[in-house]
C-alpha cells in the first residue's frame, strides 16, 4: 500500500528526476520555446498543454501521395519502397517488404541468444528492454541508416532513436495507441518500427492494426478520468483507458488487419495508430520480433499515463 502510495506521489519522482539533468535536459529549450514554465525534472503531461496550438507533422496536414514524388530523397529509393511509402497518410502505417535480408536477421536472432546466455539481457516479462545501449548490433539495425532515411521522409524531419525491445513472443496486448506511453507536444511526433525476426501467422500472436484510426484525436488521461491532481497520479487501471479505445472503436467502422510477415519485413506506424497483439496460441513456439521508437528532435518527449518526462541515454554508436 506505501509503495502504491509512494509511486503516485509526484514529487517523489520529481526528486528522483533532479538528479538526471543530462537525461532530462532535451526538453528545457522546447519548454521556452511553447511558454510553458516547468523544470527539467517537473511532472509533464497533456494538461501542460491545453490551448495551445499543435501543429501537425507534414504528412499529418498533406498526403504522402502527393508530397513524396516531388522529393529527390524519395527519387532514389527503389520502385518497390517507393510505392510501399505513400499510402503513410491514409493508413498511418506502411510495410517494408524484406527490408533486411536473413543474414542480418540471423545476427540478431544469435546476438539475443547471446546476450541471454550470457546474462546481458534486460528481461522484463517475455521482452527484452533497451537493447540498444549494450548491443552494438541491436543498436546498428535499429538505428540503420537506410531505415532512418525512410522514418525521415515520412515524419518530414529529423528522427532520433529513444528504445528497442526485443519480444520472444506476441504482447497479446489489447487495442491502444502508443501515444499514451510515449508522448510528445506538438502530438504526432513518434514513430515505431516492428520488426519481424520469425514467420508470423495466426498462430503465433501477430500484430492487429486499424488502417487510417491514426487520424482520430489523440486519447489522453483526462479522456478515460485518469488526469489525476497536483500531486498525485490519476488512479484508474490501464484497463480503463483499453475500454475506452474499445468504446471508440465500436463507434467506427475501421477494418481490422493481421500482419502476418516474414523475417526481414519492416512495419512502419504512426504514433496514433490503434494496434495491438492477438492471442497466442501455440505456447511451444516463439514469435521474435524487435521493436523500435523514435523521437523528433523537435519535440516534447514525455509519458503521459505517468506524467514523466522522458529519459534519454545517450547512444554510443560503435566507432
Amino acid at each position: 500500500m506505501i509503495n502504491q502510495w509512494i509511486r503516485k506521489f509526484k514529487p517523489a519522482y520529481e526528486l528522483y528526476n533532479f538528479f538526471k539533468h543530462d537525461q532530462l535536459k532535451h526538453n528545457v529549450s522546447k519548454y521556452q520555446k511553447y511558454g510553458i514554465q516547468k523544470k527539467y525534472y517537473s511532472s509533464v503531461s497533456s494538461a501542460d498543454f491545453v490551448g495551445l496550438d499543435s501543429p501537425p507533422n507534414i504528412h499529418d496536414r498533406l498526403n504522402t501521395k502527393d508530397t513524396l514524388p516531388k522529393l529527390d530523397a524519395f527519387q532514389k529509393l527503389s520502385p518497390l519502397r517507393q510505392e510501399e511509402l505513400l499510402s503513410w497518410s491514409d493508413d498511418g502505417y506502411v510495410i517494408l517488404k524484406g527490408f533486411f535480408s536473413s543474414d542480418r536477421i540471423a545476427e540478431i536472432n544469435e546476438e539475443v541468444d547471446r546476450l541471454d546466455q550470457n546474462g546481458q539481457a534486460q528481461w522484463v516479462g517475455n521482452k527484452m528492454m533497451f537493447a540498444i545501449h549494450y548491443s552494438d548490433i541491436i543498436l546498428g539495425v535499429s538505428a540503420d541508416p537506410k531505415l532512418m532515411h525512410i522514418i525521415d521522409l515520412l515524419m518530414g524531419k529529423r528522427m532520433e532513436l529513444f528504445q528497442s525491445i526485443n519480444f520472444l513472443t506476441g504482447s497479446e496486448q489489447r487495442t491502444h495507441s502508443d501515444s499514451v506511453h510515449m508522448s510528445t507536444f506538438p502530438y504526432g511526433n513518434i514513430i515505431a518500427a516492428w520488426i519481424a525476426l520469425e514467420p508470423t501467422n495466426a498462430n503465433n500472436g501477430p500484430l492487429h492494426y486499424y488502417p487510417g484510426s491514426h487520424k482520430l484525436p489523440y486519447v489522453v488521461n483526462r479522456d478515460y478520468g485518469n488526469a489525476g491532481s497536483p500531486l498525485f497520479l490519476g488512479d484508474k487501471p490501464y484497463s480503463v483507458y483499453e475500454d475506452k479505445i474499445a468504446s471508440i472503436l465500436t463507434e467506427h467502422n475501421y477494418e481490422r488487419k493481421l500482419l502476418f510477415a516474414e523475417p526481414g519485413d519492416v512495419l512502419l506506424w504512426h504514433s496514433n495508430l490503434l494496434h495491438g497483439g492477438e492471442p497466442h496460441h501455440d505456447n511451444a513456439k516463439t514469435r521474435k520480433s524487435l521493436v523500435t521508437h523514435y523521437y523528433a528532435e523537435d519535440a516534447i518527449c514525455f509519458h503521459e499515463i505517468t506524467q514523466r518526462p522522458t529519459l534519454k541515454r545517450k547512444l554510443d554508436f560503435p566507432k
